[in-house]
């Protein structure tokens, strides 16, 4: 059996292991984010949401180490000489670096976050004292999720996606006994969901450590400084915070900004959006993540055929994946939200929709990401990337001043996102000569008449004047359906095709 089929039977099984962790989670957050929402109120789920926001910005510091982080672990293992004593001197290293980044974002938090949260954000009088409560909790969920950052880099450069998988029911167990919490506890529902969520945080991240302390040889810590390694992370990092910064800026920024020009509803309304995309763009996610160590390790072995074809597959299916889900929910929008949430927030039909489009159009650039992650020169990439998004900061902050809509928010972040795509697609020809025609004739075009077709059956597809879920089901199936036959007949290559049928084949034949 050659390689590729070999890394292609691990692509598919590591799926698999992430989709079933995903449903898993998608159903608990289904009924948990109703019963919070529902306890807690429009006002304290927005306050919730904002403040954890906030508190998220300071990805700006943490986020460019842990991108090096997860690609200095993957890119050693792609290596042929690669030994466990250089991946253990990486795994150390990263851990001290975090925990040193944890301990300064925490007292910038507890200075100029608290005096931001007094005396600029938009909260009730009567809710600002606990809502000092959420901030601290939702600092030391921000540590936790910190130090778990190598951990997870090793489960996901060895291709472990099981363990994610089985870990994911320890969790989603813990969410069900908070919702159950929220129900019956006397005590305030705001400060209590804000503590339960700092500890399922900590027990799920002590769980993996106990995982891969009992898998992996090289996660052993070991005192001491590897300054030329180090040096390397830190110069790799340093261009990645410009990027990783200006992406913080826009997306928890621009739900401050919400907050200042909208109030908590809207916050609530946002983070209902953030719920439904994160729960339909983890399909593509999963997917993502079983390619992507594959895409870092071609490239760190030198088959750079092998990169390109997979960062052209990978983009394109997940832009299928992403379809496949999004146009029958933005169908059918308000019958899911009225039968999830019962009482709807305004603006959250039309933050959901926008929402999924920017996903959907996020399809694309992932895979290219992590290729010119792996290259490892990203400093001018890294640049107009910045560029870019802090403009969209501040076209979004100047649109709100003007007056219009909360919706222009949204629309902007698609319009830059496309931009975004355009020049990673240059950078990406510049430095390690990606085929960028091959990519827009293979993926692009293809991917663009499935969405247009789709599109266009759902515009004629009678039924919209009828409610129930009947009709729902009905009309989400007709639209699966449709979009799969275009995927087959239209999205894919004659080799695709060829590979899916012989599959297909194979399978059949094992169950006779």
């Amino acid at each position: 059996m050659s390689v590729s089929s070999v890394n292609n039977k691990r692509i598919a099984k590591n799926t698999l292991f992430l989709y079933f962790r995903q449903i898993l989670v998608m159903a608990v957050s289904l009924y948990t984010v109703r019963v919070v929402l529902e306890v807690l109120g429009e006002e304290d789920y927005g306050i919730y949401n904002v403040v954890g926001g906030f508190v998220a910005l300071f990805n700006i510091l943490s986020g460019a180490l842990s991108v090096a982080i997860g690609r200095f672990i993957t890119y050693e293992m792609g290596q042929p000489d690669a030994t466990t004593s250089r991946l253990r001197r990486i795994f150390s290293s990263s851990l001290l670096i975090q925990i040193a980044m944890g301990l300064v974002i925490s007292l910038l938090i507890g200075t100029f976050g608290v005096w931001f949260v007094a005396h600029k954000m938009v909260i009730p009088s009567d809710r600002l004292g606990v809502t000092f409560y959420v901030l601290g909790f939702s600092v030391l969920s921000f540590f936790i999720n910190l130090l778990s950052v190598p951990y997870n880099a090793l489960i996901i450069a060895h291709e472990q996606m099981k363990a994610f998988a089985y870990i994911s029911i320890i969790e989603v167990v813990l969410k069900l006994l908070v919702a159950y919490l929220l129900l019956i506890s006397p005590v305030d529902k705001l400060w209590l969901y804000a503590l339960s969520m700092v500890l399922v945080a900590l027990i799920v991240r002590f769980t993996y450590v106990l995982y891969c302390k009992r898998h992996f040889a090289e996660c052993r810590f070991l005192w001491g400084f590897d300054r030329r390694l180090l040096s390397r992370m830190f110069a790799f990092s340093g261009w990645a915070f410009l990027g990783n910064g200006a992406i913080v800026l826009k997306d928890q920024g621009s739900n401050v900004l919400l907050n200042l020009f909208g109030g908590p509803a809207v916050n609530a309304a946002r983070g209902i959006a953030m719920q439904v995309n994160a729960a339909v763009y983890s399909f593509v996610m999963n997917f993502m993540q079983a390619s992507n160590p594959q895409i870092t390790k071609n490239y760190a072995s030198g088959n750079l055929e092998a990169m390109y074809s997979l960062i052209i597959r990978c983009s394109k299916f997940s832009f299928f994946i992403m379809l496949m889900i999004l146009l029958p929910l933005c169908a059918g929008v308000d019958y899911v939200l009225r039968l999830w949430l019962v009482d709807v927030p305004a603006h959250t039909v039309n933050f959901v929709v926008l929402t999924l489009l920017y996903s959907l159009v996020e399809c694309f650039l992932n895979p290219l990401i992590t290729g010119m992650l792996a290259q490892g020169n990203i400093k001018s990439f890294e640049i107009g990337l910045a560029s870019l998004y802090t403009v969209n900061f501040m076209a979004s902050y100047v649109c709100l001043k003007l007056g219009m809509p909360v919706e222009t928010v949204f629309v902007l972040n698609i319009v830059f996102k496309a931009l975004v795509l355009v020049v990673l697609l240059i950078h990406s020809k510049l430095k390690f000569a990606f085929p960028v025609a091959r990519f827009c004739k293979e993926c692009l075009s293809f991917s663009l008449a499935v969405f247009l077709l789709s599109a266009l059956f759902i515009y004629i597809l009678p039924g919209k004047e009828y409610g129930g879920l009947v009709c729902f089901g009905v009309r989400t199936f007709a639209i699966m359906a449709f979009i799969g036959v275009a995927v087959i007949l239209i999205g894919m290559t004659r080799e695709e095709r060829d590979y899916v049928v012989r599959i297909l084949k194979e399978r059949l034949s094992r169950a006779q």
